[in-house]
């Protein structure tokens, strides 16, 4: 039987080039372990067999261990029957690791057919707790590819791919005391699955390039996949999105100077080959924000220390910016694509379409001096409340936060995003369209999100099952939209603002559709935390991603929550300002500042309660200007309301709202507060009615240009 072992493993060893990497955690973990493996296909097993050291047994479900396939191991491995439903069985297995044995258990219960982790059970939680083992995680990654897996119809499967286990560091649960045997199991469950998520994030490749993902996506799911396709309807596959940027990237290469360069361009297919264009030739693209105005583009450009911007005339003819081309123009290089694209030869094509047979080898050597901590992007905050400043995000920043958002969420080959949020938001970028393409998924741009009538139309004509936006665009979709043409949506994920009851009640009742409210920030790559199908609360933002740490810092007169402050991967690598352009900015000791007041939960969702800089100071109290939005939203639902503060000489701060409702009744609104039992300093002592609500680009409130409007309606000089 050894003879047999030992050529069972050099044969996998050869077929599947098999890796272990932590041999050493194991060994260190002691006699009485629990191994916890995601479980990708029916080769785990072996593989754990053969390739980890030392004697181990496993817990599978009692309804196989009667199997024909089963007898063979019966003499070479202890295999020890369990059943979720079955107490004794799991007594027995308690008993068993008591005895100082190691044993081997899928806590998903089942194979995913997914591709990501599926479900968690809490059982071998419990156990792990009973028995007082150790849990040592172990990841196993590439028998998902395998005609072995269930995956077919999702993945390219092919028969020999690359296998690796990754043992992480031993761990055990903290469970307090005095709580009951339901809620220890409980908990003991969460504690697991969060070990098995954190698990997913830390063996996912993120220290490394943009480039580097995007080759591996086009060698797991193949050249031919379609990725890419904007209302030109012209799909692209992984290698024509090569073709292109490699093609691009030639020529630009004369034609931009600078390390940071410019990109000026919607949402079409050919911003993000711009983007990879430019990354593959060592530039760092800057995606400008063009519904800032020249004045604030030209700032951008001032803070990045630009020399050279990339644009397209028609663009800039549809969307009428000549004027904030002529103000560029004293200060960069105009790049034109279509100038570029006339200086296109047959010489030019070949040798793009001789690197994309390759594209591996084309970047390592095109990039060789490039490392994943350095620049990958520099985006521009929104400037909801002040001036836009420069940040800059490595591709380990982004790469982490991708990472960190699949080991939650499970995306697959199949899915296709609709993306209309701008290329130059953080959210639109990262979430909407590099996500996906380095998942396998189909990213269809739309170059508008305010389009509310003919986007729910887009998502019907292409079967999308992705959709991101900002409340103010589901919003308007749902408005417009026919109760069918999102049928095929399987999520739907909201951040960059608080996401309002009436938008989430409507998508429930209208398209059977829940929404997944999540929360971030451009500085931080951009997600922090999201709902997610298996962990969800209303009313909350979902709960931290795997890898971020966090600390709540008490602010003076706030009483609810504190000021969230954060560190992990994603956190970028700091700001460019007007001030000292093109140099950066590194965060304090790798920690962020949010600046939002928020709560966690004892289940760890996060409860965002405003913004530091959003309290007014009314009468020594501090009110949440948030919350005063949330009142004027659940009282007049079919309006939009801005609410901020203006000195009072008696109070030191007044409340006022700026709302789109035609009427608006102070004594209404002051009757919903008594009546919800909300404070009445937080009932606005003005409300001003105005036709619209400023907003920036993203969707978000446009929080200088709504003060600036109205303190010109009360007559106030800043």
């Amino acid at each position: 039987m050894k003879l047999f072992m030992w050529f069972m493993r050099h044969l996998l060893q050869t077929l599947y080039k098999v890796k272990v990497s932590g041999v050493e955690h194991l060994e260190n973990a002691g006699e009485r372990v629990l191994i916890v493996a995601n479980h990708t296909s029916f080769l785990d097993a072996v593989l754990l067999t053969l390739f980890l050291p030392g004697k181990i047994g496993f817990a599978i479900h009692s309804s196989y261990v009667s199997k024909w396939y089963m007898q063979p191991f019966k003499g070479v491995i202890d295999l020890f029957p369990v059943d979720q439903n079955d107490p004794m069985a799991m007594k027995g297995l308690i008993g068993y690791l008591k005895a100082g044995n190691r044993v081997v258990i899928f806590p998903e219960g089942r194979l995913t057919v997914t591709g990501s982790l599926m479900k968690v059970y809490p059982g071998p939680g419990m156990v792990a707790d009973k028995s007082d083992a150790t849990i040592l995680p172990i990841r196993i990654d590439g028998a998902q590819y395998t005609p072995f897996s269930r995956l077919r119809g999702r993945v390219r499967l092919r028969w020999f791919p690359e296998i690796s286990l990754s043992i992480l560091p031993p761990h055990k649960l903290e469970l307090p005391d005095g709580i009951s045997a339901r809620e220890r199991r409980q908990l003991a469950g969460n504690q697991l699955a969060d070990l098995m998520t954190e698990m997913i994030f830390e063996t996912t490749p993120h220290h490394r390039r943009l480039w580097d993902a995007l080759t591996e996506a086009e060698h797991i799911y193949g050249e031919g996949h379609m990725v890419l396709e904007d209302i030109e309807r012209n799909p692209l596959t992984y290698r024509d999105l090569f073709t292109r940027a490699f093609l691009l990237s030639d020529l630009l290469k004369r034609r931009c100077t600078g390390s940071v360069v410019g990109v000026l361009l919607p949402n079409v297919s050919s911003t993000l080959v711009t983007f990879f264009a430019l990354q593959a030739r060592g530039f760092v693209p800057a995606m400008l924000n063009y519904t800032m105005g020249a004045k604030g583009v030209v700032s951008a450009v001032e803070t990045a220390a630009m020399r050279s911007v990339v644009t397209s005339r028609r663009f800039v003819e549809t969307a009428g910016l000549e004027e904030m081309i002529s103000a560029l123009e004293a200060k960069v290089e105009i790049v034109w694509l279509e100038d570029i694209r006339a200086e296109v030869t047959l010489r030019h094509k070949l040798v793009a379409w001789l690197a994309a047979r390759n594209p591996t080898a084309t970047i390592q050597r095109r990039l060789k001096g490039v490392t994943s901590n350095d620049p990958a992007v520099v985006l521009f905050t929104s400037g909801s409340e002040g001036l836009p400043k420069g940040v800059v995000l490595s591709h380990h920043n982004i790469l982490s936060n991708i990472a960190q958002i699949a080991a939650r969420m499970d995306f697959n080959a199949s899915d296709t995003s609709l993306n209309a949020l701008p290329l130059f938001h953080s959210f639109g970028l990262t979430a909407a369209a590099l996500l996906p393409l380095f998942h396998g998924m189909k990213v269809f741009l739309y170059p508008s999100p305010l389009h509310y009538r003919i986007i729910p139309e887009v998502s019907y004509d292409i079967n999308a099952t992705l959709l991101f936006g900002t409340n103010v665009f589901l919003a308007g979709y749902a408005k417009h939209a026919h109760p069918y043409d999102f049928y095929s949506l399987r999520y739907v994920i909201a951040g960059a603002e608080k996401l309002q009851d009436e938008t989430r009640k409507v998508w429930s009742e209208k398209f059977g559709l829940r929404i997944l409210e999540g929360y971030g920030a451009t500085e931080t790559s951009p997600v922090l935390a999201v709902n997610t199908p298996m962990h969800f609360n209303v009313g909350t933002v979902g709960r931290l991603l795997p890898g971020i740490k966090s600390r709540i810092e008490p602010v003076p007169g706030i009483t609810q929550g504190g000021k969230l402050i954060v560190h992990g991967p994603n956190i970028m690598s700091g700001y460019m300002l007007h001030d000292r352009p093109g140099q950066l900015q590194p965060p304090s000791d790798g920690w962020y500042d949010t600046g939002d007041i928020v709560e966690i939960d004892a289940d760890g969702f996060v409860h965002i309660r405003g913004r530091a800089k959003r309290f007014a100071k009314v009468a020594g109290e501090m009110v949440s200007l948030t919350a005063v939005e949330e009142m004027a939203a659940e009282c007049w639902p079919g309006a939009s309301h801005a609410s901020l503060s203006v000195p009072d000489a008696g109070k030191g701060e007044q409340v006022i709202l700026l709302t789109t409702c035609e009427a608006p009744d102070r004594k209404v609104l002051a009757a919903f507060a008594k009546a919800h039992g909300i404070n009445e300093l937080q009932v606005p002592k003005q409300l001003l009615s105005v036709a619209d609500i400023p907003l920036l680009g993203t969707g978000k409130v446009h929080y200088a240009g709504a003060q600036a409007l109205a303190e010109k309606l009360l007559g106030i000089t800043s």
